[in-house]
């Protein structure tokens, strides 16, 4: 690409020397010159053609000297353009005056057109540099808000209307998912089954970022789909676990917490593939982790059989269900917050309202990692029987 460079002066045969020097490097499309023979009219050209890589612009000049026409340059704010300043030898008042605004580098006269070529070369070098600083800083935007647009897309895939299901007084229910980067991996669902069943999920991807966004969707989509027909927990993870094999890529897969709540009856029918237990707490401030089913995580083994367990929510027990970003949650000190810590939180918060419980451990985890960044994606999900 041509570096197009604007000679500005009041000498005519300035022109005629620029050409013909230069010529081999215009005839081949190496540099593309345009002239102007004052300040002002260089300042209407790089106002009707902004895209001039090189200013060559003689310093004594009538209607705009080049210090003037340098102090509007310099308020175009365009890095990548180059002033280089010519002026009378010793002229060093002006030529100092100059490099102080601004100028990229000067020559005197008579002009040295093999130093001038060398000082193009040496602009152009920088200002190739310059220009790919800002392609890349364009592209990096336009990435930015690609996943600012995938963030907001990800959270609505996310139920966050609370309490979900106004018109069912035997339970109550709050989630909340932070991830580490733009978007995460980690996601929680819960639907209606029939009338009388609540399903409700908590997963997380391995990985992070894109990938384990997109992986996330389409586990969200499969566990959900199978789940409004299916009424087995583990053959709800056994059918999913079949499909996600299939669109699993670089070694993906899901862990999974799944679990179906009667509702009238307080019964949780519940399969764990791969995921970490969650917490029940009684309404007598007792704290135990939920029996693990044992079952392997979603998308690794096809063929894999699932198992399922059940559990009886009391009125006033609750059911906390994490990732592990809440355990592996890590201070500056290189400290987990770790599962005797949120067991002992979980504890203090028996007979809570599942928002409060889940406000309230996002704010202990918070407070212990203080100003550490977050490694993984936080997902929490409370479900308070209430008979």
């Amino acid at each position: 690409m041509a570096i197009k460079i604007l000679s500005v002066d009041d000498e005519l045969d300035l022109e005629i020397l620029l050409t013909q020097y230069f010529r081999r490097k215009i005839k081949k499309g190496e540099y593309e010159f345009s002239f102007a023979h004052n300040g002002l009219e260089a300042l209407q050209m790089l106002l009707a053609k902004p895209d001039f890589d090189v200013i060559l612009s003689d310093i004594n000049m009538p209607e705009m000297d080049g210090l003037t026409l340098l102090t509007k340059i310099n308020e175009m704010r365009n890095p990548a353009l180059k002033c280089i300043m010519v002026s009378a030898y010793g002229d060093m008042e002006n030529i100092r005056s100059a490099m102080n605004q601004g100028a990229f580098d000067f020559t005197t006269k008579p002009i040295n057109l093999e130093d001038l070529e060398r000082t193009i070369e040496k602009a152009a070098e920088q200002i190739a540099f310059i220009k790919q600083a800002q392609q890349e800083h364009t592209q990096l935007e336009s990435i930015q808000n690609d996943l600012h647009v995938a963030q907001e897309i990800q959270q609505t895939i996310l139920p966050k209307t609370f309490p979900p299901f106004p018109d069912l007084k035997s339970f109550d229910l709050y989630a909340y998912m932070s991830a580490a980067k733009y978007v995460g991996g980690d996601f929680y669902d819960f639907f209606r089954i029939g009338e009388d069943r609540l399903g409700f999920v908590i997963a997380d991807v391995s990985g992070k970022g894109v990938p384990a966004a997109i992986f996330m969707a389409i586990s969200r989509t499969v566990i959900r789909a199978i789940a409004l027909t299916e009424n087995s927990a583990a053959l709800c993870m056994q059918r999913s676990n079949s499909i996600l094999c299939q669109e699993s890529v670089n070694d993906m897969f899901v862990t999974v917490f799944y679990g179906i709540l009667n509702i009238r009856t307080g019964i949780v029918t519940y399969c764990n593939a791969g995921h970490n237990p969650p917490i029940l707490m009684k309404k007598d401030g007792s704290v135990s982790k939920v029996p693990t089913t044992n079952d392997m995580i979603l998308g690794a083994m096809s063929d894999t059989t699932y198992h399922e367990k059940e559990l009886k929510l009391a009125p006033g027990d609750n059911l906390f269900l994490y990732t592990d970003g809440v355990t592996e949650a890590m201070n500056k000190k290189h400290e987990l917050y770790s599962e005797r810590r949120l067991l002992d939180n979980c504890r203090e918060l028996a007979g809570k309202k599942p928002k409060e419980v889940v406000d309230k451990i996002t704010e202990t985890v918070g407070d212990f990692v203080v100003d550490a960044v977050q490694s993984d994606d936080i997902t929490l999900l409370s479900i308070a029987y209430k008979g």
